[in-house]
């Protein structure tokens, strides 16, 4: 990448304009850049020694393939002559003499036929490096593939082809390593694609049945799947009853029951019964898809400790260079030394000084824990979010659908003056009738128990943090808070004890009324969430020090439903731009801040908060598209989930960067004393870079959400051209 910016970005305008996927070996080329033609790209990636061509998401799996099988043809070949050479001296002298080579300079000059299969080794070894280490060389611009073929080059110089052999073999292994690695990382993004059948059985309009590529169904088609059959489109139930496995999307351990007119997503199961289905998205369009899509591009957004460890890359790399000449210079030039024995130590130190494990070993964590969370039904939608939740210091987020279940219900009506109750639930209903808030849900619910007889109301308008407006009946009508009441100059007409007592209870109260003022009060309450004080106090335990309810509801109301789960601070009463003004000043005093909302109504918020988190994110684009982390589903539970995990990758990263860092340490030391060898080193490279792959890759297997609902254990870049780069 360090290359790629700096051959590349002068042309673009600048690095900023340019975007990288290590995992997938993609580079893109951002909107904001200067124009520049395709064929010009292709030759400045060329000059770096690398290839590349534009991209194609169709091809990309099999020219990945076909990079990673040369690469291990021409490891395979060096390790075969590296072996062939070492037996080779085996019958020459024996293994007592075979086992002196790892001692260190030979005493006898080795044969010619040993030497030239160690030489084959060394070139299959250097051959896919060495145009990148030569480009390097002419820009004055050292990275580890000139570290390698200088130290090579060098201990040809010094006849030591048995080191040298060694190193180049190993060198190739290491990248080979890494390159599997990435496509371990990789692959474990692709296995999501294998959730959605690649078929469906599509019912034709002649009531035949026949099985269809997925890619193939149109949106509107029906399409049957048996019981114990994965579900490959999106859609809507028309017939049949059953019970689906949704885990595959939202983490959810829990069978979700399904009839005529719920909605299923591809990828998950149907568990018992045969459903017929009328898709609703097309193959591409499907949340799976999306999902899929979003972890695939989310990496090539780095956290803050990868774009640390690249600049580290970019600086330590020169330091050594600079350090292995004055090892080669100063101890012969000052102390009378030995000149190939030093010059020997330089070569050590420029191969333990690789930083193969330091640079690779982040990225793929990054992307094993994506991978791991989109498993768990959370989508994050950048490295950039891995960290933030492990430092999370403040929390904000609404009450209704967090810490209450969302689903309100009329639980009294208190008519006034001349209205009946059935007058006054069908006003309500008639202004709410083409609203989906969950408050509307609940009035139009009882409007349909009780029979009542629904006409929409004319010239309905939203009064935005108020309530509602239109015509009904040949009369203005209006619902909304006790605060719209007071605004239109009715706030006295509400009886002060009722207030108090709706109000006390923690539920919401909803004002009906017409021109001639209040016509009576719905009370509405909305169920506490069962397990919501657990995880409140999981959150304070993850060290979330404040947590904040930000809400439209009355003071009183609020302040009940904080009291019982255990909320710090409570802002009630607030427009969409009070909550923007509440985050600001969380943002001001906090070090990390994250709002919790739908994706929708709270989007200002979100966006002003260090990271913002949707709940519910299932068959919703918007909130999908909104927020920096989507959950899902609306189970708050996983956001403690969410925090631990962020802190577990952090911590798996800092780990893979210790044993980096001291592992090269150790061996600097060591060079120093003259105690160290040129295979031992990057036998030491090699191993430390399987180390930290296979550290990362734990992340994959990471801890499982336990949700509070079932009690159980669940199992779009913008750019105008993009190129597949392959090469370290």
């Amino acid at each position: 990448m360090a290359i790629l910016n700096r051959v590349i970005g002068p042309k673009v305008g600048g690095t900023e304009h340019l975007a990288f996927d290590v995992i997938n070996g993609r580079m893109t080329i951002l909107d904001t850049a200067d124009k520049v033609a395709d064929d010009e790209v292709l030759q400045l990636v060329k000059s770096t020694g690398m290839s590349a061509k534009p991209w194609d998401a169709g091809n990309a799996a099999e020219d990945q393939a076909a990079h990673l099988a040369r690469q291990k043809r021409f490891t395979a070949l060096s390790g075969g002559f590296w072996a062939a050479g070492f037996l080779y001296h085996i019958i020459e002298t024996g293994l007592a003499g075979a086992l002196g080579l790892f001692a260190g300079h030979e005493e006898t000059a080795m044969p010619l036929a040993e030497a030239g299969l160690f030489a084959v080794a060394i070139l299959f070894g250097v051959w896919l490096v060495a145009p990148k280490a030569w480009s390097s060389a002419r820009r004055l611009s050292p990275d580890m593939n000139l570290l390698m073929v200088v130290a090579v080059a060098g201990a040809i110089g010094l006849g030591e082809f048995f080191e040298a052999a060694t190193v180049a073999f190993f060198f190739s292994l290491s990248l080979y390593l890494e390159s599997w690695s990435v496509g371990r990382a990789r692959n474990a993004v692709s296995a999501l694609l294998d959730l959605a059948p690649p078929t469906a059985r599509v019912i034709r309009p002649d009531g035949t049945e026949a099985d269809v590529p997925a890619a193939e169904v149109a949106v509107g088609d029906r399409f049957v799947v048996r019981g114990g059959d994965r579900i490959p489109l999106d859609g809507e139930v028309v017939e049949g009853a059953g019970a689906v496995d949704q885990a595959p999307i939202t983490g959810e351990s829990a069978l979700v029951p399904k009839e005529a007119g719920d909605t299923v997503y591809a990828g998950t199961i149907n568990g018992e019964g045969t459903l017929t289905i009328r898709a609703t998205k097309a193959a591409s369009d499907t949340v799976l898809a999306k999902i899929i899509r979003m972890v695939g591009d989310a990496h090539a957004r780095r956290a803050p400790v990868e774009q640390w460890v690249a600049k580290f890359a970019r600086i330590y790399t020169p330091i050594v260079m600079v350090l292995a000449i004055a090892i080669a210079l100063l101890p012969p030039l000052l102390l009378g030394g030995d000149w190939d024995y030093w010059f020997y130590n330089a070569l050590v130190l420029l191969v333990i000084a690789c930083p193969c494990a330091l640079v690779i070993s982040t990225p793929v964590s990054i992307v094993a824990a994506l991978t791991a969370s989109a498993r768990a039904g959370v989508l994050i939608k950048g490295g950039a979010y891995v960290e933030a939740p492990g430092h999370t210091t403040a929390l904000a987020m609404d009450k209704t659908g967090t810490i209450t279940m969302g689903e309100p219900e009329v639980a009294a009506v208190y008519p006034l003056g001349d209205a009946s109750a059935t007058d006054l639930i069908r006003r309500a209903a008639a202004l709410e009738a083409r609203s989906s808030h969950p408050l509307a849900r609940a009035i139009l619910a009882r409007a349909e128990a009780e029979g009542v007889d629904l006409s929409a109301a004319d010239d309905t308008r939203t009064v935005p943090g108020r309530g509602l407006e239109g015509r009904a009946d040949g009369r203005s009508i209006w619902l909304g808070s006790d605060r719209f009441a007071e605004e239109k100059g009715f706030g006295g007409a509400i009886p002060a004890d009722l207030r108090d007592r709706i109000e006390g209870a923690g539920s919401t109260l909803v004002v009906v009324g017409d021109e001639t003022g209040v016509t009576g009060i719905l009370e509405l309450r909305d169920r506490i969430r069962p397990d919501a004080k657990c995880i409140v106090a999981d959150l304070h335990a993850k060290g979330v020090k404040t947590i904040v309810m930000l809400t439209g509801d009355n003071e009183r109301t609020a302040r009940a439903v904080a009291a019982e789960v255990g909320i710090d601070e409570v802002r009630a009463e607030l427009l969409p731009e009070d909550k923007v003004a509440a985050i600001e000043e969380l943002v001001a005093t906090h070090d990390m801040v994250a709002m919790i909302g739908d994706g929708v109504n709270d989007a200002p918020a979100m966006a002003r908060a260090h990271y913002g988190i949707a709940m519910g994110a299932v068959g919703s684009d918007a909130a999908i598209e909104t927020a920096d982390i989507a959950l899902m589903t609306d189970d708050i539970g996983r956001v403690p989930w969410l925090i631990g995990h962020s802190r577990r990758a952090m911590s798996i990263i800092r780990q893979n960067i210790a044993i980096s860092l001291a592992t090269k340490a150790a061996f600097v030391g060591l060079t120093a004393f003259g105690m160290a060898s040129m295979w031992g080193a990057i036998a030491a490279d090699v191993g430390v870079s399987l180390l930290v792959v296979a550290n990362a890759l734990r992340l994959l297997n990471g801890h499982r959400v336990k949700t509070g609902r079932s009690g159980g254990e669940p199992a779009g870049q913008h750019s105008n051209k993009g190129a597949l780069a392959h090469g370290h």
